[in-house]
């Protein structure tokens, strides 16, 4: 039986929603996926919530952790900060470049959104109530970017009835790398009768664990042979996390309150999170700096209360992220030597050939403001509502310097020395829209809601791209239609903008057949805006849209000592954004045709006796192409699908996402002296899949091998102190996240593969006040 056969059998279940059993039975799961609090088992909704006993016991503190116990997520990653996020296998791989697709998961930090083009915020995860998945398109409540599902932290709020305070400290070392540490902390502070304010930080250190070994190359034009020696390290990806969080509640009286909230995080990272085969396992020959600073601000504000029989909530916030970027480039300079002769125009103002490597130095600057009003009934009535209006915008200043030492100044971008390729550009997406949710109980067991929303979509880029007039006349400089300096670069030759306005709706029919039993029907439709390319000759890209059709159930058995939860749907994805690399490794959108996914998510959640408890998920996802993908569109941008060699012929399967991806946990509790005592072992398993939908790009790059990582964790528990010792990756699976190549896959004959981090021993120490 294999592995992904065996875990099915044991949790028969995708869908994870893990408690600890109290007196034997299960405790129930509050969340707000439907913009109100509501028992799990009541939302007719295909649902994953991880509470905060089950972040805590499964030691969640980052994205990669927590997705990795979501069935239905799937993810590619070049760093932390740096993750595109995938639901139910509506992937097609290739998002995340700052001029490129919006993404197609909804990012949610409490009711405010925080997800951003070059990706998800990595949010440090403690003092977290709970993480909320919600598969299926979510745009009626959650808008654009929840085209294929939402992802919902809820941090835990301030509360004036008492003092609360803990902290943690952990310490850990990761074979083939370096030592980590982590410190944690919070405070609940009540500061009267209606007041509390809620303090929280944290500290971390990530063990490196890419070799960046001593290599030379030589590029064949020149015969100039490059040695890294100089930046030659062993655990070369150190990371350092730090960053906290502030929120004030007052009440203003019994049906008014107010909420500020600040959260700022900063993640300095060195190197590269990703190992050259052909170099070795977890290494790399690099020669030029790479580093990340990803600093972010989220100041975020909610108001609530009651206007008549209206309950009212305003969500509103800011956020400021930053991100500097250093990278080695000499992998496209050195393919390129081979193919083209690239190397023979890389010369000095003496005329005489230089080392054509190239290095990019990259800064990204976002602004992002958010509004939202919102009204709902109560809750309790037969007809119920809830509906309002929601505003963003977000702006993302782009410096990309592309480098090449001693370049002669006849190739240069005018102002910028040694600057073979500049991109300095403002991108901003706008989004209006008015939605609402209207449910009705037909009886006291059958429920219909109906659910529109509205939108206003605008993409604008404007600013600077290309080459030196000197060095590509045609591409560049060369082309600009103002004259006048745009933001230091030395002129403007993009300004486009584009407008798109339509509605999505949400039909939903559950039936509560018992107390413990419900099933519900869902037929929905989300959407991804269009937006520019930035190659001024290709017609802008349009939105793509989503239908679902689900069914699902919400079960309890044993007296609530068993859970089963679960959902098959099927999916039509209609003239999907897909992006790719063209000319000049320039990336390029193009609606790529259409596709269908079929799937099933379940979980299960098992008191198998006193003190043990069985949890699990599992999510199976058959996603393909339904017509030609063909590469290129119309005159008015709709793909073309009918040709003789297309790149992705029907029936192709969608990339990034496997077949199956399952999880499966065992707890097992008991008293130990005066202590309550505890072991646990977790098992993930993620099957095959490929990084790209094109069959020669992904046949360049080979498939991404199926993979099982285990951890296992030993502790005690007073109430007061707490210490476990732990081990994950127990085996130390290389497993591979993604592979990927630093220009088209036909050039550059490099691949590099991004690892799960390997086998890491740690203890962790808390105590509570």
């Amino acid at each position: 039986m294999t592995l992904g056969a065996a875990l099915f059998a044991a949790s028969f279940s995708p869908v994870h929603a893990q408690e600890t059993a109290k007196d034997d039975v299960l405790e129930s799961i509050v969340v707000t996926a439907q913009k109100r609090q509501e028992n799990l088992q009541d939302v007719p909704l295909s649902i994953q919530a991880l509470s905060t006993e089950t972040l805590e016991e499964l030691r969640v503190s980052d994205f990669d952790d927590y997705v990795r116990f979501l069935p239905s997520v799937s993810y590619q990653t070049t760093g932390p900060g740096f993750a595109q996020v995938y639901m139910r296998g509506v992937a097609s791989g290739g998002d995340g470049n700052h001029s490129g697709s919006l993404p197609s998961v909804g990012i949610y930090l409490d009711e405010q959104p925080i997800t951003t083009i070059q990706g998800a915020l990595d949010v440090h995860l403690y003092d977290i109530a709970r993480v909320e998945s919600l598969a299926g398109p979510q745009g009626t409540l959650y808008g654009a970017s929840s085209q294929a599902g939402t992802l919902r932290i809820i941090t835990n709020k301030p509360d004036t009835s008492k003092f609360v305070a803990g902290y943690d400290l952990e310490g850990s070392t990761m074979d083939e790398g370096t030592s980590g540490y982590l410190a944690e902390g919070f405070a609940n502070v009540p500061l009267g009768d209606n007041t509390a304010i809620r303090l929280v930080g944290w500290a971390r250190r990530d063990p490196g664990y890419i070799d960046n070994v001593r290599g030379q190359r030589t590029f064949p034009v020149s015969g100039i042979t490059a040695d890294n020696s100089a930046r030659a390290k062993n655990n070369y990806n150190e990371f350092d996390t730090i960053g906290a969080r502030a929120a004030l509640k007052i009440d203003l009286n019994d049906t008014w309150s107010i909420m500020p909230q600040v959260m700022s995080q900063e993640q300095k990272a060195d190197g590269f999170f990703a190992y050259d085969p052909k170099v070795g396992d977890l290494k790399l020959s690099h020669a030029y700096p790479e580093s990340s600073k990803d600093r972010w601000t989220q100041a975020a504000l909610t108001v609530e209360g009651k206007l008549a029989q209206l309950d009212m909530t305003y969500a509103g916030s800011y956020l400021k992220r930053d991100v500097d970027t250093r990278q080695d480039y000499a992998d496209y300079s050195y393919w390129y030597d081979v193919c083209c002769q690239y190397g023979q125009y890389m010369y000095n103002d003496d005329g005489v050939l230089v080392d054509p490597s190239q290095f990019i130095a990259g800064k990204d600057k976002y602004n992002r403001y958010t509004h939202e009003l919102r009204f709902s009934t109560d809750p309790n009535q037969r007809v119920r509502f809830v509906g309002g209006l929601f505003l963003q915008r977000q702006e993302h200043g782009i410096t990309q310097r592309y480098q090449v030492n001693d370049l002669t100044s006849d190739f240069e971008v005018p102002g910028w020395s040694d600057t073979l390729w500049l991109t300095q550009q403002e991108r901003v997406d706008k989004d209006r829209a008015v939605f609402g949710e209207v449910s009705f109980d037909i009886t006291d067991k059958l429920t219909v809601l109906g659910g529109l929303r509205y939108f206003e979509t605008e993409n604008s880029l404007e600013g600077f791209f290309g080459f030196g007039a000197g060095f590509a006349p045609g591409l560049g400089a060369g082309q600009c239609f103002d004259p006048n300096a745009y933001r230091g670069a030395p002129c403007k030759n993009l300004d486009k903008k584009v407008e798109e306005n339509d509605t999505i709706h949400k039909l939903n029919l559950s039936y509560k057949i018992t107390q413990d039993a419900m099933v519900y029907a869902t037929w929905a439709r989300g959407f991804r805006p269009g937006g520019i390319n930035r190659r001024g000759t290709l017609p802008p890209y349009l939105a793509d849209f989503l239908t679902s059709y689900e069914v699902g159930w919400k079960t309890t058995w044993a007296g609530n000592r068993l859970r089963f939860n679960g959902a098959a749907y099927s999916q039509e994805w209609k003239d999907f954004q897909f992006s790719i690399l063209g000319t000049n490794g320039l990336t390029e959108i193009k609606n790529a045709n259409q596709a269908r996914i079929n799937g099933l998510d379940m979980d299960v959640t098992w008191v198998v006796t006193q003190g043990f408890t069985l949890s699990g998920g599992a999510a199976f996802t058959d996603a393909e192409l339904t017509e030609n993908y063909c590469g290129f569109t119309d005159l008015s941008g709709n793909p073309v699908s009918d040709c003789d060699a297309p790149l992705a012929p029907d029936g192709t399967q969608l990339p990034v996402t496997p077949k199956f991806k399952g999880n499966l946990t065992g707890r097992y509790e008991f008293p130990l002296a005066s202590f309550d005592a505890h072991l646990q072992a977790s098992a993930v398993y993620v099957g095959k899949r490929w990084a790209d939908l094109r069959l020669v790009e992904r046949e360049l790059l080979g498939e991404l091998d199926a993979y099982t990582t285990l951890d296992v964790s030993a502790g005690v528990n007073n109430g007061a102190y707490s210490m476990e010792l732990f081990i994950d990756n127990v085996a130390d699976e290389r497993g591979e996240l993604t592979r990927f190549s630093q220009c088209a896959e036909a050039t550059c004959l490099q691949p590099y593969v991004v690892p799960v981090r390997p086998r890491t021993l740690g203890l962790r120490f808390g105590q509570k006040f």
